[in-house]
């Protein structure tokens, strides 16, 4: 394997993109702090420029591109992020781009990515297929391939992060940030372990696209056989050469967390911090919040991308307050009688309860002659509200019947 990124590398990072990209704010989180009992600030990259961090790295890797190779153009592959970085980069240099995304890629990532002035190619239904689209492209056309992650340049971009962190909160102890590829943590863990090798760096992924934890145990990449995650922005079926070598020598741990605490983090980060952060820049929180790190405070959680489907956000709201259990779905069986509606409505009512949607489901081949199954809506004020209604409910002698979140509770 080859040399590590050096601080030196991104420190002359860090010139090249002075005046490109902007110093993201460290906002304080006073809900995780009272939470975990020790201070918790928040790099908001998901205000950076293009919503992500991303533009860094694509930035310092065009840059330093010769004038040939800038006249061929550039090609890279995204589910979002690293489109927008790349397709905004060559734009600002004046290079024309191309970018292969995933055939269900988030509609305001392309747009945002064609906005910049990118060429938009689809291919497959994940972030590996673009890219080998992108490498084909790149062999065919001659265009300069600009990989997502696994490049020094690319690597020593996003270590900027790193510097930024360390100016603004000297006194942390323990950073926190999602993983995909493994560019961003790479880069956070060559700036922090040379400056301040006292603090932890903490890589957290999907646990539904987790390809870092068995190749870790394996001692090289491992592809995963097959992923799946709301949190597309890290959906990354193996980790590449370079950025695996950068984690297993300088990373202190990779953590998972799963959808639920990605969309509880995602409830919490609007509700209480007032920030739109996409599923994959939540993680760290949902790390924080789910308990899968030993703190170490204070603690800074990066943020790193705010680029989310408005309709998705949606979705996520509704999943992130189920999973907090603000927002219930549930079905009641009773008596077809008149007044047995009004009689379930009125208690939940009494219980504070309120009732979103009704309907009625007389259908059902598991319902005895003269019962009638009541599937509820009912946002509550938490888990222990919830707990305190459904088992009041099944104290009254109704059947209760939970549905997963998102899904009616029928059938």
């Amino acid at each position: 394997m080859g040399d590590l990124v050096s601080l030196p590398d991104v420190e002359a990072a860090r010139k090249l993109i002075a005046g490109v990209v902007r110093t993201t704010p460290l906002e304080p989180s006073r809900p995780l702090s009272a939470l975990l009992g020790v201070p918790v600030w928040l790099k908001c990259e998901n205000l950076q420029r293009a919503g992500s961090y991303k533009v860094r790295g694509a930035y310092v890797r065009i840059s330093r591109l010769s004038a040939p190779e800038r006249a061929r153009g550039v090609v890279a592959a995204s589910a979002g992020n690293h489109a927008q970085g790349v397709a905004l980069a060559a734009g600002l240099l004046g290079i024309s781009s191309t970018v292969f995304m995933p055939v269900g890629a988030p509609l305001p990532k392309v747009a945002a990515t064609r906005g910049y002035g990118a060429a938009v190619e689809f291919r497959g239904d994940t972030v590996d297929e673009a890219l080998v689209a992108a490498r084909e492209f790149a062999d065919r056309t001659g265009a300069m391939f600009i990989h997502p992650f696994d490049h020094p340049d690319v690597i020593a971009g996003q270590g900027t992060v790193a510097l930024e962190i360390l100016e603004q909160c000297p006194e942390v102890r323990t950073i926190v940030t999602g993983v995909g590829g493994g560019g961003l943590v790479s880069g956070l863990a060559v700036a922090v372990k040379a400056l301040r090798p006292d603090v932890r760096v903490i890589g957290v992924q999907a646990s539904g696209a987790a390809a870092f934890p068995p190749s870790l145990a394996a001692g090289a990449p491992v592809r995963l056989t097959g992923f799946g995650t709301i949190a597309d922005g890290i959906a990354v079926g193996c980790p590449g050469d370079v950025t695996f070598q950068h984690v297993s020598e300088l990373v202190d741990d990779v953590v998972t967390v799963s959808d639920e605490d990605i969309s509880r983090a995602l409830v919490t980060l609007l509700e209480r911090g007032k920030l739109v952060v996409e599923p994959a820049g939540a993680v760290g929180v949902a790390a924080l919040l789910a308990g899968a790190i030993e703190v170490d405070g204070p603690v800074v959680a990066v943020l790193s991308g705010g680029n989310i489907d408005p309709l998705l956000l949606v979705r996520l709201i509704e999943h992130g307050l189920a999973a907090a259990g603000r927002y219930l779905r549930f079905a009641v069986r009773c008596g077809d009688r008149p007044g047995q509606l009004a009689t379930l409505l009125t208690r939940i009512a009494e219980l504070q309860a309120n009732v979103v949607d009704v309907e009625h489901l007389r259908h059902n081949p598991l319902l005895r002659i003269g019962e009638v199954e009541v599937a509820l809506s009912v946002e509550t004020r938490g888990a222990d509200h919830s707990e305190v209604l459904l088992s009041t409910l099944r104290g009254a002698g109704y059947s209760v019947r939970l549905a997963p979140a998102g899904v009616p509770p029928r059938g």
